[in-house]
């Protein structure tokens, strides 16, 4: 009986082992095929299918705003008292009246809010890769600012023109009365509006996995893919890059609040991955977007501001403008744009007409044309990331209906 029983027993284990290796197999065939549908769709880009892609990008612009439309129908209360506000807000605009200051600065203090907070999330969202905007307009802000602070030993400046043009007062400071925290007073609302603008950025990739791990459903998202991929291969993991997104993740979800707050407070290109962690396991809202709020707009933007104010202080800029002049050979002929952007900036804060020869200040030029191509890098980059989701949509429909043929 007992060899019998080894006998029947020796089929069943064969049969377990030939369901593992053809479990294995499957997998491996699923991932190939994931793989190699990855790699046909990052190569739809402008630049090398400029045909298709721009199709995709119309198609799934379509889709989207079919979406949106549906959204704003289920919510159509919400929809209907913000336009109830919208009217009453154009009807005391265009009414004669004593309420008409208040009316104007309510304007002007919303659009110069929603301005920067628009930045912000520019710079976070992620559509396709984030448009650099501290870079391009909170920091250049910052440094005028700070520059005509300093030359003009005020910052009180006439309201209009700032922030459009900045003139010194007429009634000027003494003398040395600038300080670090006087500037940070001035760019304080900017500064606050853009780091929330980036934390309201970061607010898709929670959203997106946290309904993803209420529904079950597989997301249209590679970062999300990526993530589910970087716990289940979490022990074999040897790089660098992927142990730093692992201690991220178990910060944020063994720390929570405060652990969201410091990943939030410094410069980390890893912070997508904090809100699809807390998505993922289901972090609250307002403990995430709380932490990443104070984080971001408070900590982190307190810290950039005080780094540009200080870049751009006035010994540091004569410094900075002396040490270029040392290099050899090139040094001269590079010290002499700076010098005459910086003597004609100070000419016009003083009204003294002063510019500089069109040929020799090229410093504007440069910086035009550097805004000009990261700008159309960003909108290029937005339409190759709808392309490619449309192709991965094409691709889902087309393996779906082959499972149900």
């Amino acid at each position: 009986m007992a060899a019998n029983g080894a006998r029947c027993g020796h089929p069943q284990k064969r049969a377990a082992q030939k369901a593992k290796q053809n479990g294995k197999s499957t997998d491996a065939s699923v991932r190939e095929r994931r793989q190699k549908d990855k790699e046909d769709r990052l190569s739809l880009v402008v630049w090398r299918r400029p045909i298709t892609t721009l199709h995709y990008f119309l198609l799934e612009t379509l889709i989207k705003l079919k979406e949106l439309t549906k959204k704003l129908w289920q919510r159509r209360g919400m929809v209907f008292l913000v336009l109830l506000l919208c009217c009453l807000f154009s009807f005391a605009y265009s009414t004669e009246g004593s309420h008409q200051q208040y009316v104007t600065y309510l304007e002007k203090r919303f659009l110069w809010c929603a301005y920067w907070v628009g930045l912000g999330i520019l710079s976070s969202v992620g559509l396709g890769t984030g448009l650099h905007t501290f870079l391009l307009y909170l920091g250049p802000h910052i440094a005028s600012v700070t520059l005509a602070a300093y030359e003009c030993s005020s910052t009180d400046f006439p309201e209009p023109p700032y922030p459009d043009q900045i003139v010194c007062p007429q009634s000027g400071g003494m003398e040395g009365s600038i300080s670090l925290f006087s500037i940070m007073s001035k760019v304080r609302l900017e500064a606050c509006m853009w780091g929330a603008g980036t934390a309201i950025g970061e607010l898709p990739p929670y959203f997106m996995a946290r309904a993803a791990r209420q529904s079950g459903a597989d997301p249209e998202d590679e970062d999300y893919e990526e993530f589910e991929e970087m716990l289940e291969q979490a022990e074999g993991t040897q790089d660098f890059v992927t142990r730093a997104k692992l201690g991220v993740q178990h910060m944020v979800q063994k720390v929570g609040f405060f652990g969201i707050l410091a990943c939030a407070s410094i410069p980390n290109p890893l912070f997508d991955l904090a809100g699809i962690t807390c998505g993922h396991f289901m972090v609250p809202f307002w403990t995430f977007f709380g932490a990443t709020l104070i984080g971001k707009a408070i900590v982190k933007m307190h810290i950039q501001k005080l780094f540009v104010i200080i870049t751009f202080s006035k010994h540091i800029v004569a410094q900075m403008v002396s040490l270029i002049g040392s290099v050899p050979k090139v040094g001269p002929a590079l010290q002499k744009p700076f010098s005459q952007y910086l003597e004609a900036q100070k000419n016009k804060l003083h009204h003294a007409g002063g510019s500089a020869p069109a040929d020799e200040n090229w410093l504007s030029w440069v910086f035009e044309k550097v805004v000009l191509v990261m700008v159309c890098y960003f909108v290029t980059s937005i339409v190759n990331s709808m392309a490619q989701s449309y192709a991965k949509r094409l691709r889902q429909q087309k393996h779906s209906d082959g499972k149900t043929k």
